[in-house]
C-alpha cells in the first residue's frame, strides 16, 4: 500500500500496485456494457457469492469461536457489559437492519458528536475529509486495539449469515450519513454492504469519505465473484499489517 492516499482518479486506474492486483480500472468503467453486466450471469454470480458468504462466515465463526470469547471476556473485563454495540445501518435498496459489532466505546456514551461530525463531513462543513473523528475520548483501551485489528468487526460474520450482510461490499453506512447523499452515491445501495472492500484495501482510514464512496461507486459497477475473490485475498495482509487502520 502507498504511504499516502493517492487522488481517486489514479488510486485504481494507474498505481503500481493497484495495477498488479487488478483492481477495475476506470476504461473498463467507460467500456463495459450495462446490458452485459445484467445479464444471466448476475444471477450466477448472486448465487455463488451467497454460497461463499455462507460457507466463509459459518466456517470462521467457528474456527473463531475461542477468540471471540477471549474477545467478550476482554471488554468485560476492561467496561463491564454489553459485549456487543447494536447499531442501525442502511443496506441494499435503502433497507434498514442492525449490525453487530464488538463494543469499542464506552458503554451508554452519547452519540451526538459522531452524528454532527459525520452531517459536517457530508455537507464539506468538516474541515477534516476522514471518515474518522480524530482523538475520540469515547474509545476504550480495548476498543482502541480492536479497531486497529478490525477485530470489532467480527461479530458481522452473523449478519452475513443472516444475509443482511455480505463478505464484499460497500462499508455499512448509517441512516444520518445516507439522508445527506448525493444522487451520485446512491448507487451504492444496490448492493449488500459488506465487511471488506475496494476501501478497506485501498487505503482504508487514510481516504477522504468521497474518496471511499468514489471506490464503493466503482465497485459496484464491476462488482464479479474473481473482484470479490481478489479483494478478500488482500483483506489478509492489510489486517494483519493494519494498514490504514484508525
Amino acid at each position: 500500500m502507498t504511504a499516502e492516499p493517492m487522488a481517486i482518479s489514479t488510486a485504481i486506474a494507474i498505481g503500481a500496485e493497484t495495477r498488479a492486483i487488478g483492481w477495475p480500472s476506470v476504461e473498463a468503467e467507460r467500456t463495459a456494457a450495462p446490458d452485459t453486466r445484467r445479464s444471466a450471469t448476475a444471477t450466477t454470480y448472486a448465487i455463488a457469492k451467497r454460497l461463499l458468504d455462507v460457507i466463509a462466515a459459518a466456517g470462521l465463526m467457528l474456527v473463531l469461536l475461542p477468540a471471540l470469547a477471549l474477545i467478550g471476556a476482554a471488554i468485560v473485563l476492561e467496561s463491564g457489559w454489553p459485549v456487543f454495540y447494536r447499531g442501525t445501518r442502511v443496506g441494499r435498496h435503502g433497507s434498514r437492519f442492525t449490525v453487530l459489532k464488538f463494543r469499542s466505546m464506552r458503554a451508554g456514551c452519547d452519540q451526538t458528536p459522531h452524528v454532527a461530525f459525520v452531517r459536517g463531513l457530508m455537507r464539506g462543513e468538516t474541515p477534516c475529509a476522514l471518515y474518522k473523528v480524530t482523538d475520540d475520548r469515547r474509545i476504550t483501551r480495548v476498543g482502541a486495539f480492536l479497531r486497529r485489528s478490525s477485530l470489532d468487526e467480527l461479530p458481522q460474520l452473523w449478519n452475513v449469515l443472516r444475509g443482511e450482510m455480505t463478505l464484499v461490499g460497500p462499508r455499512p453506512d448509517v441512516p444520518y450519513a445516507v439522508a445527506e447523499y448525493a444522487e451520485w452515491i446512491r448507487s451504492r445501495l444496490e448492493v449488500k454492504p459488506g465487511i471488506t472492500g475496494l476501501w478497506q484495501v485501498s487505503g482504508r482510514s487514510r481516504l477522504s469519505l468521497l474518496e471511499m464512496y468514489r471506490l464503493d461507486q466503482r465497485y459496484v459497477a464491476n462488482a464479479s465473484l474473481l473482484l470479490d475473490l481478489r479483494i478478500i485475498w488482500h483483506t489478509v495482509p492489510v489486517v494483519l499489517g493494519r494498514d490504514g487502520a484508525a
